[in-house]
């Protein structure tokens, strides 16, 4: 399978994706840390994470497919949100509150 194949499943297969540096345990950079905090912040506690560093083909391959030049990068229901500044601007606008209640609602379940 190729790379952009197997992207294109896990963003597909799973609500919310979260391609990042580290994992959401030890993150591996100051973006990708505070990319999990406002997830973190909006109650988000399963999701996907898929650290890039493990995979230099998806590290490249992730860049091509949202056509986005930085990591991390979040995806809810097969959609790119955007990275970390992004994040932080919806955030603090109350969107990704709005755009994750109904996930955030029945991870905690």
């Amino acid at each position: 399978m190729d790379v952009q194949q197997l992207i294109k499943e896990q963003v597909a297969g799973n609500p919310v994706v979260l391609y990042m540096k580290g994992t959401p345990q030890f993150p591996q950079c100051g973006f990708s840390a505070t990319t999990v905090q406002i997830l973190k912040a909006c109650g988000l506690r399963n999701y996907l994470s898929v650290n890039v560093l493990e995979n230099p083909a998806i590290r490249n391959g992730i860049k091509e497919y949202a056509n986005w030049p930085t990591i991390p990068q979040l995806y809810v229901r097969g959609e790119f949100i955007g990275g970390c500044d992004i994040l932080r601007e919806m955030y603090a606008a109350g969107e990704l509150q709005t755009l994750l209640q109904d996930l955030v609602d029945s991870s905690s379940l």
